[in-house]
């Protein structure tokens, strides 16, 4: 193995150590091992990338580059069953691909990434090009990696660990300004997010459990959080892996959603609203949900969009619950005022 540059690596490190999501934290994993794998093999046969479910399907693959996220729809039907394999078994897996008997020969090194549940969250994929007598990736280069895999899988749990809200394994409120402005500022920028290039508009919604005082008061706390983790799953079922949802605490839940169209949002909410009026929960039988939601903007802070989008929850709660209501429809109808303490709003 060719000597690497310390510096460089331990730069690297700082970088990787920075990040706040798993977009930017992988991205910095990925030029880690571009680094070592180069100073070590002939060829790279393709940008070293990661792979992870897309909405936790079994059989559909996100890529994660250096670039971001990509749907990748080319990975041949092989590669795919062994990277899947990864994500079944939680082990380490070598592809072989060779299209003819001719050198060279690419060798592909799949490495699962597992979280705090033990459960194989992502899978790192590594292909090199050399002739097929070689040693493609030498015992020291193995240790390397197999180390800054487990450095990175490491910093991944505990930034997801800080992120998430123990009940539900949502994002938690500390997050929402980091994400929020994230998504602001791409839009300033005119850039649309890689994971969801189809959105060309996006809202935040606040859904708030109907009545939720009365499950706690009549069942118990322990039937209380059993609800909350139900209507949370509902949510992650409903929406997409690229719409951060939070709980903001309480019974009170916040997602922001892409969309290609301003109208597509009312109908998602709708449809969500429908699914948890109909679901027959263990115990306390049918619940409702309100949502309030609104338009984010360009030159928006979190909490303008917060407070919009809370005076439309506030106008659902107070003429009937159980329905969805729109800030910027309500404002344009007359059926509420403009804010003047916009911002101030106190959620708890």
């Amino acid at each position: 193995m060719k000597n690497y540059d310390i510096n460089a690596l331990l730069s690297h490190l700082v970088a990787l150590t920075q990040g706040r999501d798993d977009v930017s934290i992988a991205s910095k994993l990925i030029e880690i091992l571009t680094g070592l794998t180069l100073a070590s093999v002939d060829e790279l046969s393709q940008p070293i990338c990661i792979y992870q479910l897309k909405n936790g399907h079994a059989k559909t693959l996100a890529k994660l580059t250096i670039d971001g996220v990509e749907i990748d729809v080319q990975v041949q039907d092989a590669l795919k069953d062994a990277i899947l394999y990864c994500f079944k078994t939680a082990e380490m897996h070598v592809h072989e691909i060779q299209k003819n008997n001719t050198t060279p020969h690419t060798r592909v090194q799949l490495y699962p990434i597992k979280n705090y549940a033990d459960k194989v969250v992502s899978v790192v994929e590594i292909q090199t090009t050399s002739d097929k007598n070689s040693q493609v990736i030498d015992f020291e280069l193995e240790k390397s990696i197999r180390k800054m895999l487990n450095v990175y899988q490491n910093f991944s749990r505990l930034v997801n660990d800080n992120e998430c809200d123990t009940l539900t394994g949502l994002l938690n409120r500390k997050t929402f300004d980091y994400k929020i402005n994230k998504i602001i500022a791409q839009m300033q920028a005119g850039a649309k997010r890689k994971d969801d290039r189809a959105a060309s508009f996006y809202s935040l919604a606040i859904f708030d459990i109907d009545h939720f005082k009365r499950v706690n008061d009549n069942f118990g706390h322990l039937i209380g959080d059993e609800v909350l983790l139900l209507f949370s799953q509902h949510l992650k079922q409903s929406f997409r892996d690229s719409d951060p949802l939070f709980r903001f605490g309480g019974e009170e839940f916040v997602g922001v959603f892409g969309c290609n169209a301003r109208d597509d949002i009312q109908a998602i909410l709708e449809r969500f609203r429908k699914k948890i009026e109909q679901y027959n929960f263990p115990q306390v039988g049918n619940i409702t949900v309100s949502t309030g939601f609104t338009e984010i903007m360009e030159f928006d802070t979190s909490s303008q969009v917060i407070d919009r989008a809370d005076s439309a929850l506030y106008f659902a709660k107070n003429n009937g619950r159980n329905r969805v209501e729109s800030y910027d429809q309500l404002l344009a109808s007359g059926k509420i005022q403009v804010n003047k303490k916009e911002g101030d709003i106190e959620l708890f």
